[in-house]
């Protein structure tokens, strides 16, 4: 015979005059609240469960990772079926990164990147993918790994390489402070003007690209301008590039790695250094002096 009271009924008071709570609600009251950015996903469907939908080509997730032993669970664990290979790119973690990696994931190829800097880390983990495509994304957990088959949508018809946008339909931002956000407006209309481009977001790491084009993107940068150099070099290579809408979500724990202006700065640089005819004009100048 069941003991739970039907909903309309009062449990009998406490001792101290409060009426009981049940069990369940007991421990309703214990778990502690759920985070904004898990709230947002909670709203959209999870593709891992019931993921239908399959890329006809090989696919590698490369996540560079330094001391991120709390956030890599989450976002392993999302990963969904499409992906092949997932390659984990160690900074020199003074935590349980790669252990909890492979934990989380025993399949998980760990490489070490061969020096500092999110550039580094990129292109250590691009030059052991084995995979067709390569996706990019942190393991922060800012990133939703749920979104990566609508990157592998357009690259399987016909584009070259897909970028997230917070700034398009569907897409957004739980973490964008103010000079993030205008620094990334800036940056933006430098590459739109520069480039002769149409594009909505910039400075959002969430990437994926065929692999076979990994010589022309030509990458070179070692720090978190290397973003802003891949999209360069795509617009100056004429890549065809698509954007999807994207959700950041907050880091998960831990403190970020990006510094917004000294960043900020870099990639303002690369964008001017590397626009259409900067390099050829060098070139000749070289050549002149000679």
């Amino acid at each position: 015979m069941s003991t739970t009271l039907p909903p309309h009924v009062v449990p009998p008071p406490d001792h101290d005059g409060r009426p009981q709570r049940r069990a369940e609600d007991r421990a309703l009251a214990r778990r502690p609240q759920r985070r904004a950015e898990d709230r947002a996903v909670a709203r959209r469907p999870m593709r891992r469960a019931g993921d239908g939908v399959a890329s006809q080509h090989s696919v590698t997730l490369v996540v560079p990772a330094q001391n991120e032993a709390r956030n890599i669970p989450w976002v392993f664990e999302q990963i969904p079926r499409c992906v092949d290979e997932v390659i984990l790119v160690d900074g020199s973690s003074d935590d349980a990164t790669v252990p909890m990696a492979r934990h989380c994931l025993p399949t998980v190829r760990s490489v070490q990147q061969s020096g500092p800097g999110k550039g580094n880390a990129l292109r250590t983990g691009f030059a052991a993918a084995r995979g067709e495509y390569i996706v990019m994304m942190d393991a922060d957990g800012s990133m939703w790994p749920g979104e990566i088959p609508h990157f592998l949508h357009f690259l399987d018809h016909g584009f070259d390489f897909v970028k997230g946008s917070r700034c398009i339909a569907g897409g957004g931002s739980l973490d964008l402070t103010k000079v993030r956000s205008f620094g990334n407006r800036a940056l933006l209309a430098v590459v739109n003007r520069l480039y002769d481009a149409g594009l909505t977001d910039l400075c959002y790491g969430y990437c994926a690209f065929r692999r076979s084009f990994l010589d022309a993107l030509d990458l070179r940068s070692s720090g978190f301008e290397i973003e802003a150099e891949m999209i360069a070099h795509a617009l100056r290579s004429g890549l065809r590039i698509a954007e999807v809408p994207s959700l950041e979500l907050p880091r998960r724990s831990g403190r970020s790695h990006l510094h917004a202006v000294s960043d900020g700065r870099r990639v303002l640089r690369t964008l001017i250094t590397e626009r259409p005819g900067a390099r050829s004009s060098a070139s000749a100048s070289a050549e002149e002096r000679r």
